[in-house]
């Protein structure tokens, strides 16, 4: 009995159209996808606390920024801890996203970052086991611990229901970046999971 070998030519037409389409669909797909990831990719967000903006980046170009943002009510450190009320300064990335916040929509940061354990280290704010923990969170590409002395739960957040007024007027968070809530939903066409936050 021969073996009968089947190349391309034998098989039926209506497979072959099948075949094409799904290569094509597959094509048309991953074209479509490229856009987004490399704007992800691209994109970075800094925070001027000075100038209390925060601007949508792309390289060294600024695509996008907001003013009017409010901070911690009682300014912002490098040497945050828990409940001061002040905004951590560093380079974080968006670790999480809360769609059911209480302030509309929450953008969580992976602070706290490992400059910030160092200090933190150093003058004995933390200890040997907790660095360590924030240190290999980081290296995993992880959220570290939001639980230490250094505090956590560090975001971008809208305003949910609260004062517009008093938004405009004060800072008002507990170390957080706030914006209105129409100025996030216009930040999540660029911000994503992984995009690199400067507090600055």
């Amino acid at each position: 009995m021969a073996i009968v070998k089947q190349g391309s030519d034998d098989i039926p037409d209506c497979m072959l159209n099948i075949r094409v389409f799904f290569q094509y669909l597959l094509g048309s797909m991953l074209v479509a996808l490229l856009p987004a990831v490399s704007l992800a990719a691209s994109i970075h967000i800094v925070v001027d606390t000075r100038d209390e903006t925060l601007s949508v980046m792309r390289g060294e170009k600024v695509i996008r920024t907001f003013e009017d943002i409010a901070i911690g009510r009682y300014g912002k450190t490098y040497f945050k801890r828990k409940g001061d009320n002040k905004t951590p300064l560093g380079s974080y990335r968006i670790g999480w996203i809360n769609r059911e916040s209480r302030y509309y929509i929450f953008l969580g940061l992976t602070y706290p970052d490992l400059p910030a354990a160092d200090r933190a280290l150093q003058v004995g704010r933390i200890n040997d086991s907790q660095w360590l923990e924030i240190r290999n969170a980081h290296r995993a590409g992880e959220t570290p611990s939001q639980l230490t002395p250094l505090g956590g739960y560090i975001g971008i957040h809208g305003l949910g229901n609260g004062d517009l007024e008093v938004h405009q007027e004060y800072n008002w968070t507990n170390g957080c970046v706030a914006l209105t809530n129409a100025q996030l939903d216009e930040l999540l066409h660029y911000a994503r999971i992984g995009t690199r936050v400067e507090i600055r």
